[in-house]
């Protein structure tokens, strides 16, 4: 599956998410085959960027429509990581 980076502009500041909140977002998730990895809130917590990993764009876009959550950008990325790289680098 691919990686993708969600954007996420809220236009009043985002409240406290619960556990029942991830249980629907997750339930919406599996059912539209996308995986949340995790999530960056920014300090006024009016922005955040998601990590997901769906097999496309639209995947994304159904389950945000869904959830009723703003996905405002969907970025395609690649995973780097550097402890790997290290240790491939000292092999």
């Amino acid at each position: 599956m691919a990686l993708f980076l969600i954007e996420r502009n809220f236009a009043e500041a985002l409240g406290e998410v619960t556990a029942d909140d991830v249980l629907g977002i997750q339930a919406i998730n599996d059912d539209a085959s996308v995986r949340w990895i995790y999530s960056f809130l920014t300090a006024d917590r009016r922005k955040s960027y998601c990590l997901y990993e769906a097999p496309s764009a639209e995947h994304i876009l159904e389950a945000a429509r869904r959830a009723s959550l703003p996905a405002d950008v969907i970025i395609p990325v690649d995973q780097l990581d550097p402890a790997a790289m290290l240790g491939a680098a000292n092999r």
